[in-house]
């Protein structure tokens, strides 16, 4: 009997495959729990739609991270911070303020897990990183720290 998973079933499948069981493990296990739901045409119907929207999402959000990839490739940020005797920062330049500072100056909102630093960032100097946009999308930028102007 072919069946529509609802949830991920343990040697069986994973959540919305098609899978092809037994009559009794369909009506005695998966149907009871409301883990499966028979194959019907409503359900591959359903089962299809349901995978032409997921692609067309994945679709659209790879093109707007590589729009977003293509806007940021090559850019410098500058940051500013105090800093003690021989240049040393007070602290670091973390990938929290580079993401605040991306979203202020872009508009692009960027997790700070998804921003990889080749080195910590604890001196005067530009450094490069890489942000991830998307899955295989990334893009590379320069971030500059300077001093604090005095006011």
């Amino acid at each position: 009997m072919k069946v529509i998973l609802l949830q991920d079933v343990k040697g069986t499948g994973k959540k919305g495959e098609l899978v092809n069981v037994s009559d009794g493990y369909a009506r005695n296990f998966l149907f009871p729990r409301k883990i499966a739901r028979e194959a019907d045409a409503q359900a591959m119907n359903e089962l299809k739609n349901a995978e032409q929207s997921k692609a067309y999402k994945i679709e659209t959000e790879t093109a707007q991270a590589k729009a977003n990839a293509e806007k940021l490739n090559g850019q410098t940020l500058t940051l500013y911070g105090k800093a003690g005797k021989g240049g040393k920062l007070f602290g670091s330049v973390t990938s929290k303020e580079i993401s605040a500072e991306l979203n202020k100056k872009f508009g692009i909102s960027v997790d700070k897990r998804k921003i990889v630093l080749d080195t910590d960032i604890k001196s005067f100097g530009t450094y490069n990183c890489e942000v991830k946009l998307y899955n295989g999308v990334s893009a590379s930028v320069k971030v500059m720290v300077t001093e604090e102007e005095s006011k």
